[in-house]
């Protein structure tokens, strides 16, 4: 696609200063996926669309797109931030992660589908309040068949049945059923209801998604099978994922200062 200017919408994932009164903005786009834009005179003070470039925004824009360099914005309108995110450190980093891992996953300049769609869910579920954790591990989930890894979550990769306990092996690249947990001592040992969750978050439409509860005992198990599966088979090394995992581990720490008072 060569450069044409349209009407697009975005979701600024982050920007960076470029020059001495530019800004670098990168944003996902429903019509060329990831896309780096120049905003000239963006740190001038008046600029018209300050506003409107401000990391997790969501918006119509006017623009001119190019898949194979810089694009650059005219206009916005319908424009809105994701106040709660953008206020809230445990939101602000899960969300930050989930754009860096779509950043990851895709290359600049190309369609990503129906995928924006989804992340922009994603997106609105944690302002409005859900589980944050929880959504980001649906995004992770689905993400992994991007990454070239596609684990298979609904049967035995042996034998195809789906009718008795399943358990996930890294080594057979998805699931094993009870008949055949011999073949692999290192499966993950997943009680039913981690399996089952997995398994729903392979599928799950975040856009018709209420709501969620899962309790922390199984969403630690949860996050355990992805921790492994991108630590090991995806081997992403993302700042904002280091994070969060930093976050947990002041959490669990606040917890058992707490329980000595």
């Amino acid at each position: 696609m060569a450069r044409v200017t349209t009407q697009f919408t975005g979701i600024i994932m982050y920007r960076q200063d470029y020059r001495e009164r530019d800004l670098l903005v990168k944003m996902l786009t429903d019509k060329i996926g990831p896309a780096m834009f120049f905003v000239k005179n963006a740190k001038k003070r008046g600029f018209r669309m300050t506003a409107d470039i401000l990391p997790f925004t969501h918006g119509t824009y006017i623009g001119s797109l190019d898949n194979n360099g810089l694009s650059f914005i005219n206009a916005a309108s319908d424009v809105k931030q994701y106040s709660n995110v953008a206020g809230d450190i445990n939101k602000n980093a899960y969300v930050t992660y989930i754009l860096a891992l779509v950043d990851s996953a895709f290359n600049d300049g190309k369609s990503i589908g129906a995928w924006f769609n989804q992340v922009a869910a994603a997106l609105d579920l944690i302002d409005k309040g859900r589980d944050e954790q929880v959504v980001t591990n649906i995004i992770e989930t689905q993400l992994l068949v991007a990454f070239g890894v596609a684990p298979v979550w609904d049967q035995c990769v042996v034998c195809g049945r789906s009718d008795i306990p399943l358990d996930f092996s890294e080594q057979y690249g998805g699931m094993l059923c009870q008949n055949h947990w011999h073949l692999d001592s290192h499966r993950m040992y997943l009680d039913r209801k981690t399996v089952y969750y997995l398994q729903q978050f392979a599928r799950i439409n975040l856009q018709k998604l209420n709501s969620i509860r899962i309790n922390n005992q199984t969403k630690q198990r949860l996050q355990l099978v992805l921790d492994t599966i991108y630590d090991n088979q995806v081997g992403l090394n993302l700042k904002s994922k280091h994070f969060i995992k930093q976050m947990r581990k002041w959490e669990q720490n606040i917890g058992k200062l707490s329980l000595g008072d």
